[in-house]
């Protein structure tokens, strides 16, 4: 067996094992970034039955031969009807008392479906976040992949800012930036890229438009790369001319908070303290009522995954969790900073994997 197989046969282990706890004799993966962490199928139609040491994937016949290819464990192809019907009689004919479904991925028409099918001889059980507990500490394959991820993102970046200018659009930059990362291996954007000028540089979430990027502004650009399912993210601020002293006195006080939030990375540390570490110092700097988000949040198969770095969070760090540290303050009518490295925690601290300078990069016009 590869050392692939044996690490999709770990995981399986581990969740058995937390099924047990949660009191569950089986569990329904329906969510497709579960099921991809658990046998890695990366098809877009798959349930996930497990039980103890058994496993059986459960898709269509569009992926009858990649199914095979990608996983460890039996395949079962319900070539009429929704997946759910096979899968409630193979609940039925295990006589199962007690499953799992997540709740949160699955459609009420799904969960009523299956409950149907099985009358009252089985209770089902939300059993949301089981996965995704699992999945918040990575393993050293999946370290290296968001690794590669972010290095790739980084690199993209740096191709794609050199062509920034006054009068392009940022639609057109937006377009330059998946470009470069196509170019350099990625499937594609993590998330739709964001490149917002002057003013709506002030919408933490802004889409990029037609608008064209105008002289003496901020720009900013946040972008990230899926590389081998695993997706990187990453926020820099540059600055069309001259940085004026608004812009500047910005950037420095989003700068001194993220790297605050950064050095508190410890394991350990509750991710509520990060987020304050971050928050206190724009506080000093009279910026925190502008810090309108949380100051990061896991990824890995997703781009947001857990743990959230909130303010009420409690959720400690541990070695292998893969965060984003990115703090921001907005400036209605004026425009917005936010800096955000991905970073890994490790046993002793903290590693920045993004490698991109945080210097207040000045465009020429």
């Amino acid at each position: 067996m590869t050392t692939v197989a044996h690490t999709f046969v770990d995981r399986r282990r581990r969740l058995a094992e937390a099924l047990t706890g949660a009191r569950l004799d089986a569990l329904a993966v329906a969510h497709l970034p579960n099921v991809r962490y658990l046998t890695g199928f990366t098809g877009s139609n798959a349930v996930l039955l497990l039980a103890g040491r058994k496993a059986t994937l459960y898709t269509d016949p569009r992926y009858t031969l990649q199914a095979r290819q990608e996983c460890d464990i039996p395949v079962r192809i319900i070539a009429r009807g929704p997946l759910w019907s096979g899968v409630a009689s193979e609940i039925g004919r295990r006589g199962w008392r007690s499953v799992g479904l997540e709740a949160s991925h699955v459609s009420h028409q799904q969960w009523q479906s299956v409950a149907q099918a099985l009358g009252r001889t089985v209770r089902l059980k939300d059993a949301s976040g089981l996965v995704e507990k699992l999945r918040m500490v990575k393993d050293a394959g999946e370290i290296a992949a968001i690794r590669a991820s972010v290095q790739l993102a980084a690199k993209a970046f740096g191709k794609a800012i050199r062509k920034a200018r006054a009068g392009m659009t940022e639609l057109a930059l937006a377009a330059e930036i998946d470009h470069q990362m196509r170019l350099l291996g990625a499937e594609g954007p993590a998330f739709e890229t964001i490149v917002a000028g002057g003013e709506r540089s002030a919408l933490p979430h802004a889409r990029p438009t037609a608008r064209q990027i105008a002289p003496n502004q901020i720009l900013l650009v946040d972008m990230g790369a899926s590389l081998n399912g695993y997706m990187s993210d990453m926020t820099r601020v540059v600055h069309l001319g001259p940085p004026t002293v608004e812009a500047r006195r910005l950037y420095d006080a989003v700068l001194e908070a993220q790297l605050a939030a950064i050095a508190a990375v410890v394991p350990g540390v509750t991710v509520g303290d990060v987020d304050a570490a971050a928050r206190g110092t724009l506080r000093k700097r009279r910026f925190d009522r502008l810090f309108t988000h949380s100051t990061g949040h896991g990824l890995g198969l997703e781009i947001h995954e857990g743990p959230r770095l909130g303010k009420l969070a409690q959720e400690r760090l541990e070695p292998g969790m893969v965060v984003t540290i990115e703090p921001g303050a907005y400036q209605e009518g004026f425009g917005g900073v936010r800096i955000e490295d991905t970073v890994l925690v490790t046993p002793t601290g903290v590693e920045v994997l993004t490698p991109t300078s945080k210097e207040f990069l000045e465009i020429p016009l």
